[in-house]
């Protein structure tokens, strides 16, 4: 039997957030709030790490972090962009594979020479 109900829970939308979203969600909770989510992730889906990610926050809490304005927005990159690579198949450079036997610069030295 369920000791949580999704009503009870702090965001609608729980059970759809990713562990990302949901880290960035968490950090205006309260303790009794992480508690919930915590019995509810335990009873229900019992994703590994949403349980150490509230767990942390739990503990973090406990040691005397200060709450802050966690947002239902996920977080952008500079100017307002979504955040990103801009790395593409046109920025990348070419593969590099050096020869087994050296590079141009280091040349193998020929297998008799070793014990000389």
């Amino acid at each position: 039997m369920s000791t949580t109900d999704h009503d009870e829970l702090p965001f609608p939308d729980y059970d759809h957030l990713s562990a990302g979203e949901l880290g960035h969600r968490i950090r205006s909770l309260s303790h009794e709030d992480l508690e919930q989510l915590l019995r509810y992730e335990r009873e229900h889906a019992h994703r590994t790490h949403v349980i150490a990610l509230l767990t942390s926050r739990l503990h973090q809490l406990e040691e005397g972090s200060p709450r802050s304005p966690g947002s239902s927005v996920p977080p952008t990159g500079p100017e307002g962009r979504p955040g990103g690579s801009p790395v593409s198949p046109a920025t990348s450079p070419e593969p590099y594979n050096p020869p087994p036997h050296g590079t141009p610069d280091q040349p193998a030295k020929p297998v008799g020479d070793r014990f000389r």
